[in-house]
C-alpha cells in the first residue's frame, strides 16, 4: 500500500519512523458527469480570474484571503517554518481507556507502518504496551495544512490511527431529543430487549452494500442491452395500532416463529384511531391480504432475488413474515381463465 505521509512517532524520547497508509477504501460505483444531449464528458477546468485563461496544476498554489478580499500567497516553504513540533511528528500526549473517546470525534482511519528496519523494535514496543495496558494513545500530528488529533490503537499486529475532531468541533445534541414527556411500560422495554437480542444474530461481516449491487445490475443491463431489472413493489406491512403488538410480532418474526393473529389487529390503545372492519380482519380480509392472495394466483413475474445476509433475519424478512401470515388467513382468489403459476422463492 502506498504511503500518504512519512514521519515519526514521538513516544517520550523514543522516536519511531513510520509511514501513514489509508486503512479504508471506497467501493462506490464511479459515475462521470456527461452532457445530457450528446453524452460528451463534462470537464471542470481551472481559470485564472485576472488573465481569463486555463492554468495548469504547476501554476496553482495556495493563498489566504483577508476580510477585504486581499489574497496573501502561502507557499510550502512558508508552511515548513510553522512553529509547532508536529509537522513531521505524531506526538503522543496521553494514554486513555478507549471508551473515553467519543465515537462522534472519530474520522478517517490509517495504518501506521514501520518506516525502516531499525523501527521494528520500538514499533513493537509501542504496540505491546498499548495491548498490555488496554489503552489507546492520543496524539497530535499535522496533515494537509492543519494540526489534528489522532487515536492510536492496536489492530491485529499493527498500529492503527483514527483521526479525531477537536472537542470543540463536536456539537452538543441540544434540541434533538423529543420534548414530550414519555413514560414507557416495563412490557415494552422487555419486548424491545427481546427484539434486540433476536436481531443481534446478524453479524457485521454478513452485511453488504445492496444499493451498490443494485446499481451494478442496472449498469450491467445497460452494457449488455438487456431489459432493466424490475422495480419491486413497495412492501406493505400489516397495520399495527399499538407499540406492544408491533414489538410482539417483530420478536416472533425475527425468531422465525409464526406470527399468530397477524390478520387481526389488537384493540386500539387509548387515543389511537379506531379501526374499520376491513382493517381489523373481521369478515373481510385486509387490503394487504387481498393483494397478497391475488399474487398467489397471478402469473409469476420476473423479480430480482432478495439479497439477505447470513446469520439472522433482516428487517425485510421481519416485515414479510407478518405479511405472509396475513395472506395465509385470507381466501385465495381464483381466476377461471388462468392456471395458478407456481411461486418461486428466492434463496
Amino acid at each position: 500500500m502506498r504511503s500518504i505521509w512519512n514521519g515519526v512517532i514521538s513516544f517520550g524520547l523514543v522516536r519511531i519512523p513510520i509511514k501513514l497508509v489509508n486503512a479504508t477504501e471506497s467501493h462506490a460505483v464511479p459515475f462521470r458527469e456527461i452532457h445530457t444531449e450528446d453524452g460528451g464528458r463534462i470537464r471542470h477546468r481551472k481559470f485564472c480570474e485576472l488573465e481569463d485563461r486555463e492554468v495548469t496544476a504547476q501554476e496553482i498554489s495556495r493563498g489566504y484571503e483577508e476580510a477585504d478580499g486581499t489574497i496573501i500567497p502561502i507557499t510550502d516553504e512558508d508552511l515548513a517554518h510553522l512553529p509547532i513540533p508536529t509537522t513531521r511528528t505524531i506526538e503522543i500526549v496521553t494514554f486513555v481507556p478507549e471508551e473515553r473517546v467519543d465515537p462522534l470525534q472519530m474520522g478517517a482511519a490509517y495504518y501506521l507502518a514501520a518506516g525502516r528496519a531499525p523501527a521494528a523494535r520500538p514499533y513493537t514496543l509501542l504496540r505491546e504496551v498499548l495491548r498490555r495496558g488496554n489503552r489507546v494513545a492520543i496524539a497530535k500530528f499535522a496533515l494537509r495544512g492543519r494540526e489534528r488529533l489522532g487515536m492510536l490503537r492496536v489492530v491485529g499486529d499493527a498500529i492503527a490511527m483514527h483521526g479525531l475532531l477537536w472537542p470543540d468541533e463536536v456539537r452538543a445534541p441540544e434540541g434533538i431529543a423529543p420534548d414530550a414527556d414519555v413514560t414507557l411500560q416495563d412490557r415494552e422495554l422487555d419486548l424491545a430487549d427481546a427484539l434486540m437480542d433476536a436481531l443481534s444474530e446478524v453479524g457485521l461481516e454478513d452485511l453488504r452494500d445492496e444499493y451498490r449491487e443494485a446499481v451494478e445490475e442496472v449498469v450491467a443491463a445497460k452494457i449488455s442491452g438487456e431489459a432493466l431489472p424490475e422495480v419491486p413493489e413497495p412492501e406493505r406491512g400489516v397495520r399495527v395500532l399499538d407499540l406492544t403488538t408491533a414489538l410482539e410480532w417483530s420478536v416472533r418474526a425475527a425468531r422465525g416463529e409464526p406470527v399468530e393473529g397477524a390478520g387481526a389487529e389488537r384493540p386500539p390503545s387509548r387515543g389511537a384511531p379506531r379501526a374499520t372492519p376491513e382493517e381489523t380482519g373481521g369478515r373481510k380480509p385486509t387490503s394487504t391480504a387481498k393483494k397478497t392472495a391475488a399474487k398467489k394466483t397471478a402469473p409469476s413475474a420476473r423479480k430480482p432475488a432478495a439479497r439477505t445476509g447470513q446469520g439472522g433475519a433482516t428487517g425485510r424478512e421481519t416485515r414479510k413474515a407478518a405479511a405472509r401470515s396475513t395472506a395465509e388467513k385470507a381466501p385465495a382468489q381464483k381466476d377461471p381463465a388462468k392456471k395458478p403459476a407456481s411461486r418461486k422463492r428466492s434463496a
